[in-house]
């Protein structure tokens, strides 16, 4: 039985399948579309895709799962991508050309994803990421088009990653799309100068796309690991080349490394979560650690300070400490000063006050939330809300505290944190009825 074939094995849960799958090999096609097509076609890609899953869908109830389900996405795109050209007018005239290179492409697994490095990036999705990142493009729209477009992520979760509406991502996206339609930016990698241009924009999407799989935005898992893992493959690419091996590349591939680190140790066996305190340090990856230090030490040449290098800085503290009562929280207070030097973002500064409050106490991170110039962006945060309902319980006004639990479980989008809450939620109004209780 070849790999497209279907199997025996009964279809299961067909629509999580493919939306695992839609995660893994969405960017992945659309990037090797969009190089065909050129990418002022580049919904064309996505919408060739977005027909593939349904597809997908629409047949694997009925037909069963494919032994192969990536190279049945893939093939199933080829064709569709073959009619639309046949269909549409406007491929004409270079249809053959369009043709060849479509049958040409592989549908073995992994084929298409190759990464080949040269004097240029020769990654797909490296390209395209770059290409979304044109400075042509506006600025706000890149990373969110990106995100979309690469890494398969909805509006939802994309405008959490920005603390705003999905209106206001939709109405970002449909931006860049006209503006690459009307400029006709070509698909391709810039030299010199021009790349060191867009590369943070390059790498402020990696950052968003690994920090969505190590705390998603919704769904019932706290972590998606593919995500995170994805957005690591990317960066050390792009770190291998003469033009991303800088400074703050490497800090990027650090912090991620060391974060990736502890990932199997952020929820329990039931996937619940669990706090930095609570983890058990034994399943950190120190292999995976060793790796983050490595990047770390190699983002210290030159002069270059970057955000990237304080986060780092900061998940090497976590990861130095043996326990969570060893943590050198001074200097981690120290990092996050240097960092809100850099920054007005909200949640750093929410961070922050975390920082201090476990250096000087919770009072004291009230005080420091109290301080945020613009608090009114974390009114729909719900780490806003349980980090004052955290430090209202330390201070025994548990009342208080619950209210500001309660805040939070209404706006926590994963079901694990929902869950940590509502615990939490219960320990302050049974210590509210009942002092004595520990």
């Amino acid at each position: 039985m070849s790999d497209l074939e279907k199997s025996t094995t009964p279809a299961g849960d067909v629509s999580r399948l493919a939306e695992h799958l839609f995660r893994q090999e969405a960017g992945k096609l659309v990037s090797v579309l969009t190089r065909i097509f050129g990418l002022e076609r580049l919904q064309l890609a996505e919408d060739v895709v977005q027909e593939a899953l349904v597809r997908a869908l629409q047949t694997w109830p009925y037909y069963g799962i494919p032994n192969n389900p990536a190279a049945w996405l893939t093939q199933t795109a080829k064709h569709l991508a073959l009619d639309v050209i046949r269909r549409e007018k406007l491929f004409l005239h270079k249809q053959p050309e369009i043709a060849a290179s479509i049958e040409r492409w592989s549908a073995g697994p992994g084929a298409a994803d190759t990464p080949l490095l040269d004097d240029e990036i020769k990654d797909d999705r490296l390209r395209l990421m770059f290409a979304c990142c044109h400075p042509l493009v506006p600025q706000d729209a890149q990373a969110a088009l990106a995100l979309k477009t690469l890494c398969g992520l909805g509006t939802g979760e994309i405008a959490t990653a920005f603390l705003t509406s999905e209106a206001a991502i939709a109405k970002r996206l449909t931006r860049a799309r006209q503006r690459i339609r009307e400029l006709q930016i070509p698909f391709e990698i810039p030299a010199g100068s021009e790349l060191s241009r867009r590369l943070d924009g390059v790498l402020q999407t990696l950052y968003l796309l690994f920090n969505e799989g190590y705390k998603a935005s919704s769904g019932a898992n706290l972590t998606r690991d593919e995500l995170c893992y994805e957005a690591i493959r990317l960066a050390n690419l792009l770190a291998g080349h003469p033009m991303g091996n800088q400074p703050r590349v490497h800090a990027l591939l650090a912090l991620m490394w060391l974060n990736a680190a502890r990932l199997p140790a952020r929820v329990d066996a039931a996937g619940n979560i669990l706090r930095l305190r609570d983890q058990d340090r034994s399943n950190w990856n120190r292999e995976l650690i060793g790796l983050g230090m490595r990047h770390l030490n190699q983002s210290a040449t030159g002069e270059e300070l970057s955000e990237y290098h304080l986060q780092a800085g900061i998940a090497a503290c976590h990861c130095a400490a043996t326990d969570y009562e060893s943590t050198d929280w001074a200097r981690i207070s120290l990092l996050y000063d240097r960092w809100m030097e850099m920054t007005d973002s909200p949640v750093v500064a929410l961070n922050r006050a975390v920082a201090i409050a476990n250096l000087k106490g919770p009072r004291a991170g009230i005080k420091a939330i109290e301080a945020i110039r613009n608090r009114a962006q974390l009114e729909s945060y719900y780490l806003f809300y349980a980090v004052l309902g955290a430090f209202k319980a330390q201070l025994g006004e548990f009342d208080v505290a619950a209210g500001h639990f309660r805040n939070a479980i209404q706006l926590a989008g994963i079901k694990s944190e929902q869950a940590f809450l509502s615990q939490r939620l219960r320990e302050c109004e049974e210590r509210s009825r009942n002092p004595m209780v520990r």
